[in-house]
């Protein structure tokens, strides 16, 4: 009897862990749905660009900075991969590249997490990726970026690509409705609901960290009852925050996340066109 117990519990545990990686965050994608440049080999990303039209690359630059005390300071690139990755499915036709994790930003010794580059760093890196992905074989490349910093470097390296490449038959696109459109679009909605607006590590960032972290940590939520900042967020004796966190919720996190996908399909596909190879 003790024996046929134990059986029958492992067995449950066994269905139950199975259960559990059926989810999002542990289904098993085939090759062919597989988005992300990193979890392909070179005959599976040749095959996708050649024979399955996935010749747009989405380069989607995140960041490294303090997020208050409540967030993890790689939000922007965990975001970046995250909607990267919708946005890549929406679309039909592309791959998330590699996120690049640094942005425009500057490190500091009183809040420590930030880790920055310069204007001509971020550039030349953003330059140089795109003409790898380009000799790769893809034919258009989409610039984006999840935090402020860097948005004006990203629309004079497209600007320049895409004058170099297009004669070629090949597209260098900077889509900034990702960053700019849904942030205003999504305080408007705050607004209207009667929700705090904030700059940084507020009720925005705090909830779609929320929202997509899914079984990982991305939020301390035990400091959530005291997550409200200064008004600039980083002067003196300020804890990183500027705005309000404290009704942060994963339903919120749902509609910035929603909002940077849909404006970003419905932009990429406007500068590239929607029969764009």
């Amino acid at each position: 009897m003790q024996i046929k117990f134990h059986v029958a519990a492992l067995l449950t545990i066994t269905l139950l862990v199975a259960s559990s990686l059926s989810g999002p965050a542990g289904a098993q994608k085939k090759t062919s749905d597989q988005v992300d440049f990193e979890l392909l080999t070179w005959p599976e990303l040749k095959k996708a660009i050649h024979d399955q039209g996935k010749t747009t690359a989405l380069v989607f630059n995140g960041g490294t900075e303090q997020r208050g005390p409540q967030g993890v300071t790689g939000a922007h690139t965990f975001v970046a991969r995250e909607v990267g990755i919708e946005i890549a499915h929406k679309l039909g036709n592309a791959i998330l590249a590699p996120r690049l994790p640094y942005s425009l930003n500057r490190a500091s010794a009183e809040l420590p997490g930030t880790i920055g580059v310069t204007s001509a760093t971020f550039s030349a890196i953003n330059e140089e990726v795109t003409e790898q992905l380009l000799i790769n074989g893809f034919k258009n490349v989409v610039l984006l970026g999840d935090h402020g910093g860097g948005q004006r470097e990203l629309k004079q390296v497209a600007e320049k690509l895409n004058a170099k490449y297009a004669p070629q038959g090949k597209h260098v696109v900077y889509c900034d409705d990702v960053y700019r459109k849904a942030g205003s679009e999504f305080n408007k909605w705050l607004v209207e609901h009667k929700l705090p607006v904030g700059n940084h590590a507020s009720i925005k960032d705090t909830s779609e960290l929320l929202y997509l972290e899914g079984n990982r940590s991305w939020i301390r939520k035990e400091q959530l009852p005291t997550a409200v900042g200064d008004t600039e967020g980083f002067g003196e004796g300020g804890n990183g925050i500027s705005g309000d966190a404290r009704k942060s919720a994963p339903e919120i996190g749902k509609v910035i996340s929603e909002m940077k996908v849909d404006f970003a399909v419905a932009q990429i596909r406007q500068l590239l066109g929607e029969g764009a190879p």
